[in-house]
């Protein structure tokens, strides 16, 4: 009995939000009587979601960093505007657009990463102008007006689905097969860590324990791969997501760089004196957080098919909550990627299933502060309890 105790004091320490998010998909679930995860609520939870999980990554290096950036909600929107006249009025190509957009982002995220890191201008002023500046920007560039409609293969970027090879009636036998390699994968790094800590003369925790966190894993992707399954199939949008997760999960765990951006916003000056350019780090983080702003930029854009002046209004305070919800500490120096997607996944169960209960955009801000501030008490409260 000890044993257990332990085990889930242990784990409820390190997986806090998992358990908020948890209790909140059953408390929605429960109350919008079975609508929240049925298999085409669950795809609209992901599309209409996926731009606060492409900025809520990006964010993460921010915040891990030690700062804030308030600009991408104006980010969002200028690439939005820019891509519109593009694509719809000067009836550029779809893949030439892009990768045009994609640069401009990089060059708006280095605009404000050399006057945060070489000119020293506090993080928080240099974002606010930006944000000022390009929400500016896209009103004069739109003029007032809504650019419709986007080219098809550039609304397919979130509205499109991956083709099913299988041809299974009733079911997207692509979407199983993915949903099978990822239990797959999500076992095969449950024992690969068991064999390290072994290797490092570690105690491994039981094996009881690794079956058991391999089972509820399996059921979690198992469950939303099914619904997708169910419905259309896997959205293309996910596909990009899972690739920038895996991609920014490496850079933060396993690579000098995110290293080097922990140990900056842990302490900037013993980083500096520990050799590490400072400067160098935090150009490249907010020169980043550009490029996820664009992308986010696109994707939004693209649910939307429309370029609107009011695009990205409040954005990024949906990337600084998501960020914070998912264990991210206000001094820098803490937080991962996977805790910036659990935090997004918050933020959008707590949304779509308010208005799926038909609570008034009013009632929901109050709610949703309040709720917001419930799952962050609840991460602190419990870290301190089991320290």
């Amino acid at each position: 009995m000890d044993q257990i105790r332990r085990f889930v004091k242990q784990n409820l320490k390190q997986n806090a939000m998992y358990v908020a998010l948890i209790i909140i998909i059953v408390f929605f679930q429960i109350n919008t009587k079975g609508v929240l995860l049925q298999p085409q609520n669950v795809n609209n939870l992901i599309l209409q979601n996926s731009y606060v999980l492409v900025l809520a990554m990006g964010m993460m290096f921010v915040i891990i960093s030690g700062y804030v950036d308030l600009s991408v909600g104006s980010i969002v929107a200028i690439i939005g505007a820019i891509g519109g006249w593009l694509m719809v009025t000067m009836k550029m190509p779809t893949v030439p657009a892009i990768l045009i957009l994609l640069v401009l982002g990089i060059a708006i995220g280095a605009f404000h990463g050399v006057f945060i890191a070489y000119m020293r201008i506090p993080p928080f002023i240099v974002t606010l102008a930006g944000m000022l500046l390009f929400r500016g920007l896209t009103m004069v560039i739109l003029g007032g007006r809504t650019l419709t409609p986007y080219p098809k293969l550039y609304e397919g970027i979130s509205n499109g689905f991956v083709g099913d090879l299988l041809k299974i009636e009733g079911i997207n036998g692509t979407a199983i097969i993915f949903t099978a390699l990822l239990i797959i994968g999500a076992a095969f790094r449950v024992f690969q860590r068991r064999i390290q800590q072994k290797k490092y003369e570690l105690e491994p925790p039981r094996l009881i324990w690794d079956i058991l966190k391999i089972l509820l894993s399996a059921l979690f992707i198992g469950f939303i791969g099914y619904s997708l399954a169910k419905y259309k199939g896997i959205p293309v949008v996910l596909v990009l997501i899972g690739v920038l997760f895996a991609v920014y999960n490496f850079i933060a765990a396993k690579t000098v760089l995110g290293r080097r951006v922990y140990a900056m916003g842990g302490n900037e000056k013993a980083a500096r004196l520990s050799g590490i350019n400072t400067k160098r780090m935090m150009f490249t983080v907010y020169t980043n957080m550009g490029f996820m702003a664009a992308i986010a930029g696109i994707v939004f854009s693209a649910r939307l098919n429309a370029a609107t002046p009011k695009a990205g209004n409040g954005f990024e305070l949906d990337a600084i909550a998501a960020c914070f919800i998912g264990g991210a500490s206000a001094s820098g120096g803490i937080g991962t990627v996977m805790g910036a997607i659990i935090g997004a996944l918050v933020m959008g169960v707590i949304n779509n299933g308010m208005s799926i209960m038909g609570i008034g955009i009013d009632w929901q801000q109050a709610i949703k502060g309040l709720v917001l501030l419930a799952a962050v008490a609840f991460d602190v409260l419990t870290k301190e309890s089991n320290d």
